[in-house]
C-alpha cells in the first residue's frame, strides 16, 4: 500500500485576533486567519502579487498559547494538516470549509513591538502601551525605592546637608 502525506507549512501574518472557545467537554479550540503573499514578475517585466487567506485551527494547549501570544498582524510559522468539514447552514445550504489544523506554531517577529503590533501576551498589553518606533526607549518614571534594613542603618553618603540629593551612578536604571 502506498503511503500518503497531509502536511502544511505556512509563514504569514495574522489577519485577525485569535478566537478562543471551549468544547462542551472542556477542550480549548482557537481559530484565526493567516495571510500568505506570493509575488512574481512576468516575462514582460510586470510585477504581480497575490495573497492567499487561510483558516487556522489549534487545539488544547496549543490553542491556549495561540490565544495568549498572537495578535492581528503578528508573523508566525504554522505547521499542520489540511482538514475539510461540511455542514448545513441555517438557510439550508450545504457549506464546506478547508482549514489548517496546526500542531506546531513558531513566533517569527521579535518581542519588541513591530509596526504597531504588540508582541507581548494580551494580558500585558495594557501595561505596556509605550513607544513603537523610537530609536531610544523612554525610561519609566522612577519611584522612590524601598529601603532595605541595611540601607536604613547606614547613612546615605550621597545626600548633602541641605536636603539636596545627589544621584549616585548605581541609581541610574541603564
Amino acid at each position: 500500500m502506498a503511503r500518503s502525506l497531509n502536511r502544511v507549512q505556512l509563514i504569514g501574518n495574522l489577519t485577525r485576533d485569535p478566537e478562543l472557545r471551549y468544547t462542551p467537554s472542556g477542550t480549548a479550540v482557537c481559530s484565526f486567519g493567516l495571510a500568505t503573499n506570493r509575488s512574481w514578475t512576468t516575462d514582460t517585466g510586470e510585477k504581480h502579487e497575490e495573497t492567499e487567506f487561510h483558516r487556522i485551527v489549534a487545539w488544547s494547549k496549543l490553542a491556549e498559547l495561540c490565544s495568549q501570544f498572537l495578535v492581528k498582524g503578528r508573523k508566525v510559522y504554522v505547521e499542520g494538516r489540511l482538514s475539510t468539514r461540511s455542514w448545513t447552514a441555517q438557510d439550508g445550504q450545504q457549506r464546506s470549509a478547508t482549514e489548517v489544523v496546526i500542531d506546531d506554531m513558531i513566533l517569527l517577529d521579535s518581542k519588541r513591538t513591530t509596526e504597531g503590533v504588540s508582541a507581548q501576551p494580551k494580558a500585558d498589553q495594557a501595561e505596556s502601551a509605550t513607544q513603537v518606533s523610537s530609536a531610544k526607549p523612554s525610561l519609566p518614571k522612577q519611584e522612590k525605592p524601598v529601603e532595605t534594613k541595611k540601607e536604613k542603618e547606614e547613612p546615605k553618603k550621597e545626600e548633602k546637608d541641605d536636603d539636596e540629593e545627589v544621584i549616585a551612578p548605581d541609581d541610574i536604571p541603564f
